[in-house]
């Protein structure tokens, strides 16, 4: 995910699993419930903080292994960040061998270097819920656990469509090479063929880091003269953009929207800010709603669903102050 970026503030809303996830698909029984006497051990990998919404992930795994600590006295949680793909792949090996966990919640840092690793896990008796970036085969996984990521596609194309008017230049920029980020891209570019006239320059990946946004959008303005908008499909990518902008000194650039509701971002919108007027959900409290659903699952033997949606939602100026918490961590 490129260099630590960790100065983006992330809202994120209290936790109301039941009434604000959209729960899809069969419900499966967590295979080996336990009692609340043995013992559940629950490895929870996830990717280092290497931008503010990995961040916010690593501040809600740590604070919600305290709680189902707390919680749970027969309950244990081991929590691993990895700054690489291969790098958790070995992690999640030394969780099983080492921590002998029994669960595993994992958010992967990419999709395809983590499918094979996670079904050997899931292949020894492990119960498997993966978060976020899915695996390339879902048979690797007891359950998913993510943010909607065909709505966080989809809900920015459709501002775009309406705000520029149905015609323009626009240039995006794409996160990881991961299920979710084809996800988004497909609903993105799927709902942009309904505006024939507004042409999509180029999208290149600069993996939901400012830094490298801040590269690939100062490669964008040098090669085309007139950019409209302006999809850098992440709040950390966005900052860089708007640098590139500012330091070229261009004016053509209209819109700029950015997502996942970083407390900076919502603050322009709030604000007036002239290019960034809308955003989009997408909270990394996704990951302590994953633990928690496993835990009840795993403890009390409790039916998990297969897979468990949260909605994302279009954050503009007349909305922004619900989702402004100047006091969160992130």
């Amino acid at each position: 995910m490129g260099s630590p970026c960790y100065g983006q503030a992330y809202h994120f809303q209290p936790l109301r699993i039941v009434k604000k996830l959209l729960v899809t698909g069969a419900v499966v029984a967590s295979t080996f419930a336990f009692a609340q006497a043995d013992k559940v051990v629950m490895g929870v990998s996830i990717p280092a903080a290497t931008h503010g919404w990995a961040g916010g992930v690593v501040y809600w795994a740590n604070r919600t292994q305290a709680e189902l600590e707390k919680q749970y006295p027969g309950i244990k949680v081991v929590v691993k960040t990895a700054g690489s793909a291969a790098e958790q792949a070995n992690q999640i090996q030394d969780l099983q061998t080492v921590n002998k966990i029994n669960t595993l919640v994992i958010l992967p840092f990419e999709s395809a270097p983590l499918t094979q690793p996670v079904a050997q896990i899931k292949n020894k008796g492990v119960f498997v819920t993966v978060v976020d970036r899915g695996l390339t085969d879902t048979s690797a996984q007891d359950a998913y656990v993510s943010g909607d990521n065909t709505a966080f596609g989809k809900i920015p194309a459709e501002y775009l469509a309406k705000a520029m008017g149905g015609k323009g230049n626009l240039v995006a920029l794409r996160g990881i090479a991961t299920t979710l980020d084809n996800e988004r891209w497909d609903a993105f570019t799927g709902v942009l063929k309904n505006s024939p006239d507004i042409k999509i320059l180029d999208a290149k990946y600069a993996n939901w880091n400012r830094d490298d946004a801040f590269k690939v959008m100062q490669d964008y303005l040098t090669r085309f003269k007139k950019i409209d908008a302006v999809w850098a499909s992440d709040d950390d990518m966005a900052v860089g953009v708007q640098k590139a902008i500012e330091q070229a000194k261009r004016t053509d650039v209209k819109l700029v929207i950015g997502g996942a509701g970083a407390k900076g971002y919502v603050k322009k919108v709030m604000d007036g800010d002239p290019i960034v007027k809308a955003n989009v959900t997408y909270s990394p409290s996704m990951i302590a709603d994953a633990m928690k659903l496993t835990a009840d699952a795993r403890v009390k033997g409790a039916e998990m669903p297969a897979t468990t949606i949260i909605p994302s939602v279009l954050i503009t100026k007349e909305n922004a102050a619900q989702y402004y918490f100047p006091d969160s961590p992130f």
